[in-house]
């Protein structure tokens, strides 16, 4: 069966559709210098008005390693600023039918893809889920929202309720809403707002070659391995032996320490300590509580559990 295609010069760019079920347009061009490619099934729909391109039917954004599925994306485009030193873009076209200038016309640049309807992120080590995803690439950072939000990584799984935010300059990931971070081992941080940063990359030894950096994409280049977590609002720590409340608190993955204030409660057991701050040693499972200027510290300790060597103290 012969293949039917058209090609399109809009937004400045060259789109080819054909009368296949994938098509793919190439070379859409992103403000941080990297081209991203999208695969549809179904439709391709341009609104010169809006400046957007939406694709149907089950549609696919791939840039470098980082690949986003969706049943619907759309793509914002807007006037590609000219280099500096050179002229400015020329008026823009006019459309033939009409006479009037056309708001598509000239050099065009993809600036935000917003994914609806079974939202899937990922690269090679990192997935994301969601109903709804929005990724502005000038600030290079992702919301996603809707049901069972779920981020993961070889070592770790975050999951919120209402909203989930990846920061890629910043390596900064933000759940809100019972948000949770358990680690492959069983620890587990929990908070109404859970905030966490990813490592630095470590540099590569002497004679090999450096690690690729952050590209800006959302999930794309550099370490996922997270380095500390901060928590607001009915901060939970948990392993296999403790459980440890607060207000609010931060942990570091290394060190497997976390410090909690305010309205403070360690449990292992039926010993509980009740206190204003707490260190917890996610790795011992010792607890020690703190003194605080609000309240004394206060302990219940059961006598059959009294000798365990991991005892809140």
């Amino acid at each position: 069966m012969s293949r039917i295609a058209r090609l399109l010069p809009v937004a400045g760019l060259l789109l080819a559709t054909t009368a296949t079920p994938a098509a793919y347009a190439d070379g859409l061009d992103m403000s941080h210098g990297e081209a991203v490619k999208l695969f549809w099934k179904s439709e391709e729909i341009y609104d010169r008005n809006a400046q957007t391109v939406t694709l149907t039917g089950g549609a696919r954004a791939v840039r470098g390693d980082v690949t986003v599925d969706a049943d619907t994306l759309i793509g914002y485009l807007r006037k590609k600023a000219a280099p500096q030193g050179q002229p400015t873009t020329p008026p823009p076209a006019t459309n033939g039918q009409t006479g009037e200038a056309d708001p598509m016309g000239g050099s065009l640049e993809l600036y935000r893809i917003e994914a609806r309807g079974h939202v899937h992120i990922y690269n090679q080590t990192d997935q994301g889920w969601g109903d709804r995803a929005l990724y502005d690439m000038d600030q290079a950072v992702m919301v996603m929202t809707g049901k069972n939000l779920k981020l993961t990584t070889p070592q770790d799984v975050l999951t919120a309720r209402d909203v989930m935010e990846y920061h890629s300059k910043t390596r900064m990931s933000v759940g809100r809403g019972n948000a949770t971070v358990t680690t492959n081992d069983g620890r587990q941080i929990k908070a109404d707002v859970l905030v966490s940063f990813s490592a630095p990359d470590s540099p590569a030894p002497a004679g090999q070659a450096q690690p690729a950096k952050s590209d800006g994409s959302p999930l794309g280049g550099g370490s996922s391995k997270l380095d500390r977590a901060y928590g607001w609002g009915h901060v939970v720590l948990r392993t296999p032996t403790q459980t440890a409340t607060g207000d609010r608190g931060v942990y570091v993955f290394a060190s497997q320490i976390a410090r909690l204030i305010g309205h403070v409660h360690v449990t292992q057991g039926q010993n509980q300590n009740n206190g204003s701050q707490a260190i917890v040693n996610m790795k011992t499972g010792i607890a020690t509580m703190l003194p605080g200027s609000d309240s004394p510290i206060q302990g219940l300790v059961v006598p059959n559990e009294a000798n365990s060597s991991q005892a809140p103290k």
